[in-house]
């Protein structure tokens, strides 16, 4: 359970010298043996020691739960310090961005889950319809469907942790940036069952009209969009109206913190 960076065959060619992190610690260097069993790596620096030896840590667990078109759906759920599943804590549904990038063991200097953690969140980090990792199929589905099954995804696992007693459904956020930061006001406009109490967008699209015309990745909005919105025929234009979360603000009504610039 780890993740692995900065790949280097050693001199004498028995072995791999990389960065290792994970969702509860930043990159150490390590020594990773070659040729023999699966090696998760000898750790050659501790830069973080003296720090986390006073630091109360998270605890991680995979998740796997059915989706609403019966594949499973992987998900990362991280519990605060001294987790007690005798008491009920508030959740965060966390949105990845990309939105082709898997929600792996990283430690994030940005989107930190152990800081959430540690605050009593419990975070469910999904890796939704469109992240590598799970097969190709599974990665492509995200294209010309930013708001179809991956949304549907992230529900289907805040239902599922729903059935928890120690998740508090009255104090449940969805948080995410970039396309994360979309998912979010994508949220706003299509949660009917009311799950989320609060909601953070972090520099998300907001209008896909407008983003064709600000955005330097072009691909995104012609491969995954169909294109240059005033050359679409009707049932383009109302794909791309159904999937732009501007085209729904009249059903808004949760609290939203938008953090821009």
């Amino acid at each position: 359970r780890w993740h692995f960076g900065g790949l280097n065959v050693g001199p004498s060619g028995d072995a791999l010298y990389a960065t290792r992190m994970q969702t509860e610690r930043p990159n150490e260097i390590v020594r990773v043996a070659l040729g023999g069993e699966p090696d998760e790596g000898t750790a050659l620096t501790d830069e973080n020691g003296s720090i986390y030896s006073e630091l109360a840590l998270p605890k991680v667990v995979e998740r796997w739960t059915k989706a609403t078109d019966g594949a499973s759906i992987h998900s990362w759920i991280v519990y605060p310090p001294d987790f007690d599943p005798a008491k009920k804590y508030p959740m965060l549904t966390y949105c990845q961005g990309g939105p082709q990038g898997q929600v792996g063991q990283w430690f994030s200097y940005r989107w930190n889950f152990h800081l959430m953690a540690a605050q009593g969140y419990i975070v469910a980090a999904i890796n939704r319809r469109g992240l590598p990792g799970f097969g190709r199929a599974w990665n492509d589905q995200i294209s010309g469907d930013w708001g179809g099954q991956a949304m549907q995804d992230l529900l289907s696992v805040t239902d599922d942790m729903f059935t928890e007693p120690y998740v508090d459904r009255d104090r449940t956020a969805a948080i995410g940036a970039s396309f994360g930061g979309y998912t979010t006001f994508w949220l706003m406009g299509h949660d009917e069952e009311d799950r989320f109490k609060a909601m953070v967008s972090h520099c998300g699209v907001f209008n896909l009209e407008s983003m064709y015309l600000a955005t330097e990745e072009l691909w995104f909005p012609n491969w995954d969009a169909g294109g240059p919105y005033w050359r679409m025929n009707a049932s383009e234009r109302e794909k791309l109206a159904a999937f732009s979360p501007h085209r729904h603000i009249d059903k808004w009504d949760t609290p939203l913190l938008v953090i821009h610039g």
